[in-house]
C-alpha cells in the first residue's frame, strides 16, 4: 500500500485540475463528486495506509517514495519524494479526515452560492497543497506545499471577491504570512549552504555533528524557521491576519483553522525540532511566544460578538498551546493537541455554518438565542465542541491533550512555574469564553426565525467530529488514569529525546485536578454571567473600566492600529513623497514624446484628398531618392 502514496496529494491535485478546466460545463451533484469524492478516496488511502505502516513496519518505521529528480544544478538536485513516518502519518490522517468531512459539508453548505465548481478546486487545492507540505521529504518541497497553501488561503479567503471587505482581508492575510515566509525562505538559504542537502533527516542528522548546542548559526536558522511558522499559525506578532479571515465561507475557516494552515507552523517546528533543540534560546522563544499568544487571543475571544470571531481567536489561542508544547520540549503533546483541536475546532466551526445558515446569515450571538431546542442536534454537537474545547475533565479529547501541555509546562527541564501559570489561566478565559458562546447563542429567548436546517451532508460531520472530539483523548491516558501512553509511544521514533523532570503521581494528580477546576470555575462564571445574572456583565460592561478593557480586547489589544501606524502609514507617507521620482520622469518623458508626435502627425490628417496624393507622391520620390543615393 506504500507504493501509492503518491495518489494521496495526487487525487486532491487531480480534482483542482479537472474543476478548474471543465468543472463550469458540470452539474452541481457532479461537481460535488469530483471535489469531495477526489478528497475522500484521498483519506481512503491514508487509512489504508495507516493499517499497512502500523501492521507490517518498515525498517526504522520510514519509508520514501521517489517520483523524480526535480531540477539539477551544480550538484544540488532535491527530488519530488514523499516520506511516511509516524509524524507524516499522523498528519496525514488528520489533514484528509477532517478535510473530507469538510467537503461533505461544503457540498451543502454551498449549494446556492455562485463560483461551485471554483470553491471546490480551490478546497482540492489547498488539501493537496498541505499534503505536500507534510509529505515532503526536503525543505525545498515542503516550501512549494507551504507556498500553496499560502496561495490557496488568499483565493478562498476572498472567494466572495465582489465585497472590497473580503478581497482586503485576502490581501492582509497574503501580506502578513508572506513576513514569515521570506524568513523562512531565508533560512533555507542558510541551512543549504552551511549543511549542503534540504534533505530534512539529511538534515537532522549532519546539524549535531556541525553545530554544538547554541552556536550561532544554529540559532539563526532556527530563528529563521520560526519566523516562517509565526506567519502560518497565526502568533505573535504576526496573529492579526486570522481573525480577518472570517470573510471566508465558514468551510473556509473550518479547513484553514482545524485542518490545515494555522498547523502548518507546528509541523514545521515539530519537524525540524533538532534544529530547535540546538538553538536553546530559540526554543525558549518558542514557548514564550505560545504562552503569551494564548492569554492575549482568549481575553480577545470573551469581547467578540461574531461567533466566527470568537473561534479564530480561539484557534490563535489554542495553537498558542501547542507552541507551548514545542518550546518546553513536549514535542508527541503539540502533536497530539494538534489532533484533538482539529476535531473539536472543524466541529466548531460547522456547527457555528449551520446557526449562521439557520439565522438568515446572520454572524452576531447578541442577535441570536433559544437555538437549543430548535438545533437540537446542532445544540449538542456544539456542546460537545465547546467542552472540548474547553477542556472539561475525564470526557473531552481536549482535556487529555491540553493536561499534558500543562504537566510538560510544569515538569520539563525547559518548563517551569510560570509557563504551567500561563497555561492554567489561558484554559480558565477558554471556558469562560466557550460557553460564553454557548449560552448567548443556544439559551435564552430566540430573537429571530430559523431559515433553514441541516441535512443528512452537514449533520454526518457534525455527529462523526462530536464523537471524534469525545473519544480522540483516549489515544493518551496519564499515569494518574491508567497509563495508556498509545499516541507517545507510537510517536517515540520521531521524537525519542522527551523528558520530565521526576515530580511524582501526587503532584501530577494534583495538578490535573487543579486545571480540572479552572475549566469548570470558567463554565460556573459564563453560566452566572450570561444565563444566571446578566445584569452582572451588563453592569460590568457599563464601568469606564470595563468598557475600556472591552474595546481594547474587541480590537485584538490594538495591534492592527499599531501595525497602522508604524508601517502602513509611514509607508504611503513615502509613497507620496515619491510619486514623481527620478524613475518615473524617463517614462512620463516617453509619454510626452509619444503625445507631441500624435499632435504632429494629426495635424497631417485634413480630410483633403488631394494633401493626401501629393504626400504619397512626395513620399515616394524621397524613398527612389534614398534608394537611388544609397545603391
Amino acid at each position: 500500500m506504500l507504493n501509492f502514496i503518491y495518489l494521496i496529494p495526487g487525487l486532491p491535485f487531480a480534482g483542482f485540475i479537472v474543476l478548474s478546466l471543465i468543472g463550469r460545463r458540470f452539474s452541481k451533484a457532479t461537481v460535488a463528486l469530483v471535489g469531495a469524492g477526489t478528497v475522500g478516496m484521498s483519506a481512503l488511502l491514508s487509512v489504508l495506509m495507516a493499517i499497512g505502516f502500523v501492521s507490517h513496519p518498515t525498517e526504522g518505521r520510514e519509508f520514501i517514495q521517489t517520483l523524480w529528480t526535480w531540477m539539477e544544478v551544480d550538484g544540488f538536485s532535491p527530488a519530488v519524494s514523499l516520506f511516511i513516518d509516524p509524524l507524516s502519518l499522523i498528519m496525514t490522517l488528520v489533514i484528509t479526515i477532517v478535510g473530507f468531512f469538510i467537503h461533505l459539508y461544503s457540498v451543502e453548505f454551498m449549494l446556492d452560492e455562485e463560483g461551485y465548481s471554483r470553491f471546490f478546486a480551490y478546497m482540492n487545492l489547498f488539501i493537496g497543497s498541505m499534503l505536500t507540505l507534510v509529505l515532503a521529504d526536503n525543505l525545498l518541497l515542503l516550501y512549494f506545499g507551504w507556498e500553496g497553501v499560502g496561495l490557496c488561503s488568499y483565493l478562498l479567503i476572498g472567494f466572495w471577491y465582489t465585497d472590497p471587505a473580503n478581497g482586503k482581508a485576502a490581501r492582509k492575510a497574503f501580506i502578513m504570512t508572506r513576513i514569515g515566509d521570506t524568513a523562512m525562505a531565508l533560512g533555507l538559504f542558510l541551512l543549504f549552504t552551511n549543511l549542503g542537502t534540504l534533505n530534512i533527516q539529511a538534515l537532522m542528522q549532519s546539524a549535531p555533528k556541525q553545530w554544538a548546542p547554541g552556536a550561532s548559526t544554529a540559532v539563526l536558522a532556527a530563528a529563521l524557521l520560526l519566523g516562517g511558522a509565526i506567519g502560518k499559525s497565526a502568533q505573535l506578532p504576526l496573529q492579526v491576519w486570522l481573525p480577518d479571515a472570517m470573510a471566508g465561507p465558514t468551510p473556509v475557516s473550518a479547513l484553514i483553522h482545524a485542518a490545515t494552515m494555522v498547523t502548518a507552523g507546528v509541523y514545521l517546528i515539530a519537524r525540524t525540532h533538532v534544529l530547535f533543540a540546538l538553538a536553546p534560546v530559540v526554543q525558549a522563544a518558542v514557548a514564550i511566544i505560545g504562552a503569551a499568544t494564548l492569554l492575549i487571543a482568549g481575553c480577545s475571544a470573551l469581547a467578540q460578538r461574531d461567533i466566527k470571531r470568537v473561534l479564530a481567536y480561539s484557534t490563535i489561542s489554542q495553537v498558542g498551546y501547542m507552541f507551548l508544547a514545542l518550546g518546553v520540549g513536549a514535542w508527541s503533546a503539540a502533536i497530539f493537541h494538534l489532533v484533538t483541536h482539529a476535531f473539536f475546532k472543524a466541529l466548531l466551526f460547522l456547527g457555528a455554518g449551520v446557526v449562521i445558515l439557520a439565522q438568515h446569515h446572520e454572524h452576531d450571538m447578541f442577535k441570536m438565542g433559544g437555538l437549543r431546542k430548535r438545533l437540537p442536534l446542532t445544540f449538542w454537537a456544539f456542546l460537545i465542541g465547546a467542552a472540548s474545547l474547553s477542556a472539561l475533565p475525564l470526557i473531552t479529547a481536549g482535556f487529555y491533550s491540553k493536561d499534558l501541555i500543562l504537566w510538560y509546562a510544569w515538569s520539563s527541564p525547559m518548563g517551569g512555574k510560570g509557563l504551567w501559570a500561563a497555561g492554567l489561566l489561558g484554559a480558565f478565559i477558554t471556558s469562560i469564553y466557550a460557553f460564553r458562546m454557548v449560552f448567548i447563542t443556544f439559551f435564552g429567548e430566540a430573537k429571530m426565525d430559523i431559515s433553514s436546517r441541516p441535512r443528512a451532508r452537514m449533520v454526518i460531520p457534525l455527529v462523526i467530529l462530536a464523537i471524534l472530539s469525545i473519544i480522540g483523548g483516549f489515544m493518551e491516558l496519564p499515569d494518574t488514569l491508567g497509563n495508556l501512553p498509545l499516541f507517545s509511544n507510537f510517536m517515540r521514533d520521531v521524537f525519542p529525546g522527551e523528558s520530565v523532570k521526576h515530580a511524582g503521581a501526587a503532584t501530577e494528580l494534583m495538578l490535573q485536578f487543579i486545571a480540572s477546576a479552572a475549566s469548570l470555575a470558567g463554565v460556573f462564571i459564563a453560566y452566572v454571567l450570561f444565563i444566571g445574572r446578566p445584569r452582572y456583565a451588563e453592569s460590568l460592561l457599563r464601568t469606564p473600566a470595563g468598557s475600556a478593557l472591552d474595546r481594547f480586547w474587541f480590537s485584538g489589544w490594538g495591534f492592527d492600529r499599531l501595525y497602522d501606524i508604524l508601517f502602513v502609514r509611514p509607508f504611503i507617507w513615502l509613497i507620496q513623497i515619491n510619486r514623481d521620482d527620478f524613475i518615473d520622469l524617463i517614462y512620463t518623458g516617453i509619454a510626452a514624446i509619444n503625445r507631441v508626435l500624435h499632435a504632429v502627425l494629426s495635424a497631417t490628417q485634413t480630410g483633403n484628398i488631394r494633401w493626401y496624393a501629393m504626400g504619397i507622391a512626395a513620399g515616394a520620390v524621397v524613398f527612389l531618392g534614398i534608394v537611388v543615393f544609397f545603391h
